[in-house]
C-alpha cells in the first residue's frame, strides 16, 4: 500500500512538471523580408533578456544579416528561410546592416535593433 502511494505520488509530480513545461509560451518570431537594399521591418525592439527569433527571407539575391553588437550573423539565401536566435543581454541600439555585396545601394541596407529593460 505504502509503495503504491508513493508511485503515484512520483506520477503526479510528473504530470504536474509536464504541466509547467507545456504551459512557457513560444519565442517571439519577427519576419524580416530583405529586399535591395531594404530590410522590412529596419527598425525592431527587443527586451533584455527575452529570446526572440529573427526570421530572414530574400526574394532576389543572396544577402547576409550581421549585428556584431549581439552576436548574430546569417546568410539569407533566396527561397529559404534563415533563422537567428537572439537573447539580447545589454540595453542599447545596435545596428544590423548586411554584409554580403548585393549591387549598387548594399552600403545603405541598414537597421536597428532597440534594446529596453
Amino acid at each position: 500500500m505504502r509503495a503504491t502511494i508513493v508511485i503515484a505520488a512520483f506520477f503526479i509530480g510528473l504530470g504536474a512538471g509536464a504541466a509547467h513545461v507545456a504551459a512557457q509560451p513560444a519565442e517571439r518570431v519577427i519576419k524580416i523580408a530583405a529586399k535591395k537594399f531594404d530590410y522590412t521591418p529596419n527598425r525592431i525592439t527587443l527586451k533584455k533578456g527575452v529570446p526572440v527569433v529573427l526570421e530572414f527571407t530574400s526574394a532576389d539575391v543572396l544577402m547576409g544579416f550581421s549585428s556584431p553588437d549581439l552576436g548574430a550573423r546569417a546568410d539569407i539565401i533566396p527561397g529559404q528561410v534563415a533563422r537567428v536566435r537572439i537573447v539580447p543581454d545589454k540595453i542599447g541600439t545596435f545596428v544590423f546592416f548586411c554584409d554580403i555585396f548585393c549591387g549598387s545601394g548594399h552600403e545603405n541596407m541598414t537597421g536597428a535593433i532597440t534594446v529596453v529593460e
